[in-house]
């Protein structure tokens, strides 16, 4: 069984002492076996790389009572993490791969979370524009494609947060001239520790205005071409 053994942050340790993460973790782990969801199988690192790097993101922002749409969570990642935290945040969850999301139903059964919404589906195929509160990614792509799968639908005054390592710097500046096209702006850029020896960040980006109708764009114009 895991123990919390660091105190990056206290609170958040203490979060995941939650028996929702370790039914999590066994869930994970015993469907890995059959569907490729994770790499990461230990349990410390499950813990610290998966769970408390997604989690990461209740401290930094409000998330009670918002409504959040995670684009390619995969195995749940970060928008599960953050709903065990904040149980009034609404979760929407997009993923293109179908065992991702049967996954992702039977561990939101199993973990009975409400308010959790999951569709089968792309995110360029999306209707709800500028509606989200909060809009996040992790791990799914460069910058400069990823803002055009996700800034499309936060609502104005929301913001995109994109969970990216220390290495960030030459993703971002590709990015600038597309978030500013998409209607967003970049807010600022929050560095925190995963464990005492690795370093990640939260890219802010805030919605200042309606995203144009014409995006996203079909995903191999968005690859092609990115803005």
């Amino acid at each position: 069984m895991f123990q919390v053994r660091t105190q990056l942050d206290p609170l958040l340790n203490k979060h995941l002492e939650d028996s929702k993460f370790e039914m999590y973790y066994n869930l994970l782990i015993s469907a890995n076996n059959q569907t490729n969801l994770t790499r990461i199988t230990d349990i410390d690192e499950v813990y610290y790389r998966h769970f408390y790097d997604s989690m990461i993101l209740s401290k930094y922002i409000d998330l009670n009572g918002k409504c959040l749409l995670d684009v390619g969570a995969g195995a749940g990642f970060p928008s599960l993490p953050l709903k065990i935290v904040q149980p009034n945040l609404d979760v929407t969850i997009i993923d293109s791969l179908g065992k991702r999301i049967r996954f992702l139903n039977d561990l939101v059964d199993s973990l009975d979370l409400k308010q959790v919404q999951l569709i089968h589906g792309r995110a360029e195929e999306w209707n709800y524009k500028n509606h989200y509160d909060i809009v996040v990614s992790r791990a799914v792509a460069r910058l400069s494609i990823l803002i055009e799968l996700t800034l499309p639908f936060v609502k104005p005054g929301g913001m995109f947060v994109a969970y990216k390592s220390i290495q960030y710097e030459e993703e971002l500046h590709e990015a600038l001239n597309g978030i500013q096209i998409l209607g967003g702006k970049l807010d600022h850029v929050q560095s925190y520790q995963v464990s005492l020896q690795e370093t990640h960040v939260l890219i802010f980006i805030l919605k200042i205005k309606p995203t144009d109708t014409n995006y996203p764009r079909l995903f191999g114009k968005i690859k092609k071409q990115p803005l």
